[in-house]
């Protein structure tokens, strides 16, 4: 399986499909780069050198004790888009990996990355506070990491329900995915799932959303129970110099189902417009 070494000495696993103008996807908490798997073949049939990493903590890459914060994560990213040389780097994050590659871009991609991405992304901030009054309260973060260190495998089957909407009325989730999310997230250790709520809830990207000077995607469910879309995606499209938002009307955090189906389409039509 292919790795990378980053300057710390953290293993970061990557899958590599098809060849083109690379297009890099990054995972949300608490996934791994499996949770892209129909994307990556979708964009390696469609002329494109697909790569998609696991953070660190998740899946396959290392499990250090430390450096499972925002600005780690992105300079991982950075670190994997060097070590590969990649360039006209079109870059894709779903919910954390969403602020993952905000960060990555702003701080790290300038003359590498042309196209940003976003799909239910953690931007610009989570988390409420006196100049966030609109956020979400901590004590609902408290309780994810409660749950993760309580009994983490059953919080993942409870966390699938609501992540792919399958608790609304006409939804139609298979057990293979709420089973495959609850696979996905075993995977994480328990220090790096842990700490990662901190990262994801309470970095605050307003300056790197500021900084981007590519075009963006920012495409959200508005039925978005885990993050959500009025505290995110409407605010990011505000901060951002060249950006498209995309609602999807009744669609979930998950990218599942018609919701994949559509978004996957949009996906295509940025990179290539």
């Amino acid at each position: 399986m292919p790795y990378i070494t980053t300057s710390d000495g953290t293993q970061i696993y990557y899958t590599d499909q098809g060849e083109g103008r690379p297009v890099v996807l990054s995972h949300g908490w608490p996934l791994s780069s499996d949770a892209w798997q129909v994307e990556l073949k979708l964009l390696a049939d469609n002329g494109y050198r697909a790569i998609a990493h696991d953070r660190r903590g998740h899946g396959r890459s290392s499990q250090p004790y430390t450096g499972n914060d925002m600005d780690t994560y992105a300079r991982d990213l950075a670190e994997l888009v060097e070590q590969l040389d990649l360039h006209d780097l079109v870059v894709i994050g779903h919910s954390t990996g969403g602020g993952e590659v905000v960060r990555y871009a702003a701080q790290h991609g300038v003359g590498r990355v042309t196209k940003v991405i976003t799909a239910g992304a953690v931007p610009p901030i989570m988390v409420k506070s006196d100049s966030n009054p609109d956020g979400t309260p901590i004590e609902v973060f408290d309780e994810i990491r409660a749950g993760v260190l309580k009994d983490r495998s059953q919080y993942y089957l409870d966390l699938a329900v609501p992540f792919y909407g399958a608790n609304r009325d006409g939804a139609e989730v298979s057990d293979g995915a709420k089973y495959d999310f609850w696979r996905q997230g075993m995977l994480v250790g328990l220090t790096a799932a842990y700490d990662c709520i901190k990262a994801f809830s309470e970095t605050d990207f307003t300056d790197d959303l500021k900084a981007l000077d590519v075009p963006i995607l920012i495409a959200q469910g508005d039925d978005d129970q885990i993050v959500p879309i009025a505290d995110a995606a409407h605010k990011s499209i505000d901060l951002v110099s060249h950006g498209t938002l995309k609602v999807y009307p009744g669609a979930p955090h998950g990218i599942y189902g018609a919701y994949q189906e559509a978004l996957d389409k949009d996906i295509l039509a940025f990179i290539a417009g």
